[in-house]
């Protein structure tokens, strides 16, 4: 299905995240862009095995890049890179091209001076960052990412099982620890501690 207007995407994420706002229109217009300049008629359709998206932000903002792109953690198309910055990068794995977009910190400067009538800051921000220009919204490069056959959607690899928990590793994701094949968590990486 190739890509739709930006109204259309919007009743798309808001059905997807739940209300419209802000991040979620500059997360559409980040996508749209991003794809744009990689020639992709179709990210979410017949174009989606040549699309990885990383995203660096766990905002509104990435929910609406997956309802563009159609990249999603569970089909290992989007990866997180917790940066704390409202930008992506999209990946054409045929072509071996990447654009990283930053959304511009002027952006928001801009909303309010374009529409110091709209009281509401994310109002005026949604006004905005439907009718500013890409180049006013946007700062963009061409990158080199690599991205290894261990993090292709559609990968598959034996899993091993961690010698301390005893828990499935899959992906290459284990590490050799003293001789001993560990998952990440009983490496050290743990996010949790064991009540």
């Amino acid at each position: 299905m190739p890509l739709k207007s930006l109204a259309e995407y919007e009743l798309l994420a808001a059905q997807a995240h739940g209300h419209l706002c802000a991040g979620q229109i500059l997360g559409l217009r980040m996508a749209l862009h991003g794809v744009a300049l990689l020639g992709l008629e179709d990210p979410a359709g017949t174009d989606r095995k040549r699309l990885v998206t990383f995203v660096e932000i766990d905002r509104c903002m990435t929910d609406a890049i997956t309802v563009v792109t159609g990249c999603r953690l569970g089909k290992r198309a989007l990866k997180f890179r917790d940066f704390g910055k409202a930008a992506a990068t999209f990946c054409d794995l045929r072509d071996h091209r990447a654009v990283r977009i930053a959304a511009r910190e002027s952006s928001k400067q801009l909303a309010s001076e374009k529409y110091p009538d709209i009281p509401d800051k994310n109002q005026q921000q949604m006004r905005a960052y439907r009718e500013l220009s890409d180049d006013e919204l946007f700062d963009r490069s061409w990158v080199t990412v690599e991205v290894g056959p261990q993090d292709l959607p559609g990968f598959k690899a034996p899993r091993v099982l961690c010698a301390q928990c005893g828990e499935g590793v899959s992906f290459g994701r284990e590490v050799l620890c003293e001789g001993r094949t560990l998952c990440r968590a009983c490496a050290g990486e743990r996010y949790y501690t064991p009540a």
